[in-house]
């Protein structure tokens, strides 16, 4: 990620979870759609990606599969699990009080 749109950790994770909602993908892809869906202001980088997406799989929130990239190239691809939709939706709903409440900040001392 550009050090101007460092994201903290379970940010990532959110944002991975909400990408592979569309459908499974490789990490290249999740990467690229975050920083299409973004437009282009964030940048999630392999060595910010590859650690969250093994944390994702080692808590069951996605699942990992090997099949071939359109670059007919060897991919691993990632799949939300029923308990990751479960966490995408708590964390949603924990990421829409935390922005409600920067934002209040915010404009309070405007």
């Amino acid at each position: 990620m550009t050090k101007s749109s460092d994201l903290l950790q379970g940010t990532l994770d959110l944002l991975i979870l909400k990408v592979l909602t569309l459908e499974p993908m490789h990490g290249w892809a999740i990467a690229q759609r975050i920083h299409q869906l973004s437009h282009d202001v964030l940048t999630v980088n392999q060595g910010a990606l590859y650690p969250a997406l093994h944390r994702l799989e080692h808590q069951a929130w996605i699942e990992a599969s090997w099949g071939e990239s359109e670059n007919n190239r060897r991919a691993k691809y990632y799949t939300l699990t029923k308990a990751g939709r479960q966490r995408l939706s708590a964390e949603e709903k924990s990421w829409d009080r935390l922005s409600v409440a920067v934002q209040g900040v915010l404009k309070a001392i405007g």
